[in-house]
């Protein structure tokens, strides 16, 4: 800053400074409205500089703000419970006083002996009291005999997923359980808190949450399924916390076992004989409490381990624990103590249960394949529940196929689709096989379950192949080369013993039907259609290409085509008679891909009525036309049909299909033609 703005700031900082004055002053000296206006452009610097400065302190000391905000708060909470205890103090030492000044000074010792503990007590419920009427809807929680404040303080509640603040709770730890309340916006009267949870000692875990800024001071309160985050004031409220939770927990295990211990032991009666055969002896002997020992360590503290192990993921451990604790009680009387812990452990492998089936439930991720639900189906199986872990794990994989089918994207090109489709749906199916083969090798039982998911799951894969083949209205041979392709996927299964080949044909099988329908009607109509602009006329090639070109289709059809043709690009046949014969023997080669046996009377049924077509408008065409030459030629095309034609079908169809065709022998039987004079109109019988 220059000379001038320094003088000008001391002059505005000096405690004698009029506002009036100064203006007065510096209007009398001013040349004119330049000296004021850069006069006002100083002060306008100045006012800037100075705001600037402020923005920087107020950054510069924006933590400490911070901390001192939460000392002060943190400050506030001790002298709370500082007020608490020196008016739990002062009602003490009342009741001390009073005691003292009784004449009875024999009485007033037994008295002090017997009832400071239970003043103690009540000085303590009292306390709790006070507090809980400032907890709206926690009246009933006195209703528990000897229940009385142990700690007590405000937390913040954090979410657990995405670790953000949700509200702030006051939390009442008592020797039996702890309370969760919640702050009221709008307090009424001396209610500042709202019931929101109370959870007994033995049915949580507490576990430290390590500090990872600005996260810190943070410790998790597990409820299985559920959890808990909870952050502290600071560091030391954090410390406190855990160490009064954990000695109090300790305390009421610790008060509980003794409680037992200093139960009466039953003296021992002998048991009277009776002669009554239908009486019915006692569960156990009396001495029988006695002869099980739970007063081991890793007894005691099972029911915590268990927690532990579940909330940190280590299903192998508490199912080790609880196999440890089979064995241990194997060769045991079952005593009431044994009853007591067992229904404690129920407790947590219900919760073990529900951890594993929610490991397996088609929520999780399911890219790990069948290999990420090894662990948790291995452990359901040692728990004694393979049955649900077989449906679970068989619900868990095909939700994973069914995803990866809905995810593949449909291509242009089908059988490029069906290709990725089988790759996908019989991989994924091999690897479940030997998966479940892996996870079941000693539950036989469950390989019928496994049989008829795999069924379902045909059934599903089918849905999205006959979608995209069968609906698109594909031609018969894409559809034949894509069915090829689903049966050559299908037999890779049979190298584990599962054959599905029949699943797939049974349910492919309708859809087959119609595209083979579906196909003939097409080549029905479209030789109705050549056959009504007939006009027998030889076939003219134009070139020796195109001839050759035919030659070669009908020779890879079986059909000897060389007598009917000469060396010119002319052909002995009608352009109608060779269009329908490629048409038929490409519908008849097509058909024996897709051919299984419940297909037989389709194929034979459709290629019969084909036949019929052409036979038919050669025998009209026949009796209808009066030239001697045509009608030649249309014999001559009727010959063709009916000597090299049909006997190539009937063959081929019997190498396809394993057994001759009686339909296809009786038909050409019944259409022979004959020889005719030119007078006559009869050509075929």
């Amino acid at each position: 800053m220059s000379e001038t703005g320094n003088r000008l700031r001391k002059l505005l900082e000096s405690p004698n400074f009029e506002p009036q004055n100064y203006v007065k002053q510096l209007s009398q000296h001013s040349d004119g409205d330049r000296d004021l206006q850069e006069h006002r452009q100083k002060i306008q610097n100045l006012a800037d500089e100075t705001a600037q400065n402020l923005k920087k302190n107020v950054y510069k000391n924006y933590r400490q703000f911070i901390e001192t905000a939460k000392e002060i708060s943190y400050l506030e909470s001790e002298m709370y419970q500082l007020s608490h205890i020196l008016t739990e103090q002062k009602s003490i030492m009342e009741s001390i006083t009073q005691s003292l000044l009784s004449t009875d000074k024999d009485e007033t010792s037994k008295e002090m002996q017997a009832a400071f503990p239970k003043e103690t007590e009540e000085l303590k419920q009292r306390t709790l009291t006070s507090l809980l009427e400032k907890v709206e809807g926690a009246k009933n929680i006195m209703d528990s005999p000897g229940r009385h404040l142990v700690y007590n303080g405000d937390l913040v509640e954090f979410d657990v997923d995405n670790m953000s603040p949700i509200q702030k709770v006051h939390a009442f730890l008592m020797n039996d359980c702890l309370l969760i309340a919640t702050w009221l916006p709008n307090r009424r009267g001396t209610v500042k808190y709202k019931y929101n949870a109370l959870y007994d000692l033995e049915s949580f875990a507490v576990v430290n949450v390590k500090d990872n800024p600005p996260m810190k001071d943070m410790f998790k309160i597990l409820m299985f399924p559920d959890s808990r985050i909870f952050q502290a004031e600071n560091s030391k409220v954090k410390k406190e916390w855990l160490e009064i939770l954990d000695e109090t927990k300790k305390n009421k295990v610790s008060k509980d076992k003794h409680k037992k211990e200093e139960e009466p032991p039953t003296s021992p009666i002998r048991a009277e004989v009776s002669t009554n055969p239908f009486d019915v002896e006692d569960d156990e002997p009396a001495g029988a409490e006695e002869s099980v020992d739970l007063s081991l360590e890793w007894i005691q503290e099972l029911p915590e381990d268990l927690d532990v192990c579940i909330a940190q993921r280590d299903f192998e451990g508490a199912v080790d624990l609880l196999d440890k604790l089979n064995e241990y009680l194997k060769d045991q009387p079952v005593t009431q103590r044994v009853k007591e812990l067992r229904s404690k452990v129920d407790e947590r492998v219900r919760q073990l249960t529900e951890v594993l089936v929610f490991e397996l439930s088609p929520d999780r991720s399911l890219r790990g394949g069948p290999k990420a639900t090894r662990r948790a189906v291995s452990q359901l199986i040692r728990l004694g529940q393979s049955t649900k872990a077989c449906e679970l794990f068989l619900n868990n994989r095909a939700a994973a196929v069914q995803t990866a089918i809905r995810q593949l994207r449909i291509e242009g090109a089908t059988l490029l689709y069906i290709h990725k489709l089988c790759n996908i749906f019989f991989t994924s199916l091999l690897e479940t096989a030997k998966e479940f083969e892996m996870d079941f090798a000693g539950n036989t039982g469950c390989y019928s379950a496994f049989v008829v998911w795999s069924r379902s799951a045909m059934s599903m894969f089918v849905d999205a192949f006959s979608k995209q083949v069968f609906d698109s209205k594909e031609s018969l041979s894409t559809a034949a080369e894509c069915v090829k392709v689903a049966k050559e996927h299908c037999q890779q299964l049979t190298e584990i013993g599962l054959d599905l080949t029949f699943t797939l044909q049974s349910l492919l099988v309708k859809d087959i039907k119609a595209g083979l329908q579906s196909y003939k009607d097409i080549i029905i109509e479209a030789t109705k259609h050549r056959n009504s602009e007939e006009m027998w006329r030889r076939m003219n090639l134009m070139t020796p290409e195109a001839l050759a070109k035919l030659k070669d289709e009908m020779r890879s059809c079986g059909i000897s085509f060389q007598q009917y043709t000469g060396d010119d690009c002319w052909v002995n046949l009608s352009y109608t008679i060779v269009a329908f014969t490629k048409q038929m023997m490409s519908f008849l080669e097509e058909g024996l891909k897709l051919y299984f046996p419940e297909l037989h009377m389709v194929l034979l049924e459709s290629l019969r009525e084909i036949i019929l077509v052409a036979v038919q408008h050669v025998d009209y065409s026949l009796r209808c036309e009066q030239d001697p030459e045509k009608k030649s030629f249309i014999l001559q095309n009727a010959s063709f049909l009916h000597d090299t034609v049909l006997p190539v079908v009937e063959r081929r169809f019997e190498e396809g299909v394993g057994k001759p065709a009686k339909q296809l022998q009786d038909l050409r039987k019944s259409t022979r033609p004959v020889r005719i004079n030119p007078e006559s109109t009869t050509s075929l019988v």
